[in-house]
């Protein structure tokens, strides 16, 4: 007989997700806004809601109503736009887990950078909603910088500003695109990491440090776990999170920081009420034999799911995103020759014959991946890159009418500009306690 320990509310994730609540003996109240529900959802489910969460006196209502007839023990979600919901509904309805004020510091990067910079944890010269006038001063001052909106994930309108001679079309960029509220910080220069977490009641256990590969960009092109660090940088890197973490109030659930490990030591880019994306849980799982999306349901039906401590590594994992010219596509070639290749575990393609691939201006540009396994990170990702090269994409110049370049500036608009509705529905400014 099957013991339920706990009524978990999740907030629009996707059946992928949601069927991992059967390990954990919960029983699984889904909030769906009714445009994106699917049916195949019905059997995972103890309950239904068709609602837009992003409507928060709807949701808080839903909610409340349904903590009262039989009490909601968790809030689970691993949806980006749903993380501020997520808090406030917890914070709502009286119950563990992420607050609103610990998703509100990790959602707008600005307020994020002012707390670290206010309790000296890795501080980074930073400006928030710069004129261009201001824009130059800071390069002048800084050195090479990075203009970014404060709210976002995927490298959405991101750009470098490598020197005084940037300003001017970085500045005409940034309004052509209508970025909204952005900021500029300076430019940290070092391997690019993330940190994938998962806290029980403010005790913070490291599951894995991946490493990044953005070849000089600002989009990533490839993962690999376990980084391959020297244990001082890793002490380091693990005792920054732990700082953040605890700084933000961070008690329960997954957590997924960036890190650039610089000169002067680690500093935090950002980091999510989330497990990180990319697929990293799965390169995470296959390494350390831990599923931090499971892990969110099991810590209410299992209690604390991890150790407290970092797990060894069996090996490594990878994956390397596919990429291809701005163009139509008229060919993809080598898939089955790459899914031959002795280690991969998976190659898949996201575009086919005339789909227009736009130049590569964020994550959802990119065209595919492949993942990998090895006996270390170091040939994981020559194995992971080199079956990434037998992956052909063929495009063609688009001649009539707008090019793939056109079509991208038109799709990363039309997402900036309702950027804050969509992540941020109560409207309100963050800042840091």
């Amino acid at each position: 007989m099957i013991v339920v320990r706990g009524r978990v509310l999740v907030v629009g994730d996707s059946i992928r997700l949601i069927s991992k609540a059967k390990s954990a003996d919960v029983d699984v109240v889904y909030m769906q806004k009714p445009s994106q529900f699917d049916p195949a959802l019905i059997p995972h489910c103890q309950q239904l809601v068709l609602v837009d969460y992003q409507h928060v006196p709807s949701a808080v209502a839903m909610a409340t109503a349904l903590h009262r007839i039989a009490p909601i023990t968790r809030i689970v979600t691993q949806t980006e736009a749903a993380q501020l919901v997520a808090g406030h509904l917890t914070d709502a309805l009286g119950i563990a887990g992420t607050s609103e004020r610990c998703a509100r510091l990790l959602h707008d990067k600005s307020a994020m950078r002012a707390l670290l910079n206010e309790q000296g944890i890795g501080a980074v010269p930073y400006a928030v909603n710069p004129t261009q006038a201001d824009l130059r001063e800071f390069v002048v001052t800084h050195g090479a910088a990075i203009v970014k909106p404060t709210k976002g994930s995927g490298s959405l309108g991101v750009r470098r500003v490598e020197s005084v001679e940037d300003v001017d079309e970085v500045w005409a960029w940034s309004q052509s695109f209508e970025l909204g509220e952005f900021q500029v910080e300076k430019l940290l220069t070092g391997p690019e990491l993330s940190v994938e977490s998962f806290s029980v009641s403010g005790r913070h256990t490291i599951v894995a440090v991946t490493a990044k590969d953005t070849e000089g960009g600002t989009v990533e092109l490839g993962h690999v776990i376990p980084a391959p660090l020297a244990e001082e940088d890793l002490d380091r890197i693990h005792e920054l999170t732990v700082r953040l973490l605890d700084a933000v109030g961070l008690e329960d659930g997954p957590a997924h920081t960036e890190i650039i490990l610089t000169a002067e030591g680690p500093r935090v880019v950002e980091s999510h009420t989330r497990r990180g994306g990319d697929r990293i849980n799965d390169l995470v799982r296959m390494v350390y034999g831990v599923d931090m999306e499971e892990a969110a349901y099991r810590l209410v039906g299992h209690g604390a799911p991890l150790d407290g401590h970092l797990h060894p590594a069996q090996g490594a994992a990878a994956i390397r995103f596919l990429t291809a010219a701005p163009g139509v596509v008229t060919a993809v070639s080598g898939l089955e020759a790459a899914r031959a290749v002795d280690g991969v575990v998976e190659v898949s393609v996201s575009v086919d014959v005339g789909s227009v691939v736009p130049e590569l201006r964020w994550s959802d540009d990119r065209s595919g991946h492949v993942i990998v396994r090895a006996d270390d990170a170091g040939t994981a990702v020559r194995l992971a890159r080199e079956v990434a090269r037998q992956v052909v994409i063929t495009t063609e110049p688009v001649t009539d009418g707008p090019g793939p370049d056109a079509a991208g500036a038109d799709t990363l608009s039309s997402i900036l500009r309702p950027y804050d509705e969509v992540f941020d529905p109560f409207h309100t400014p963050v800042t840091a306690p």
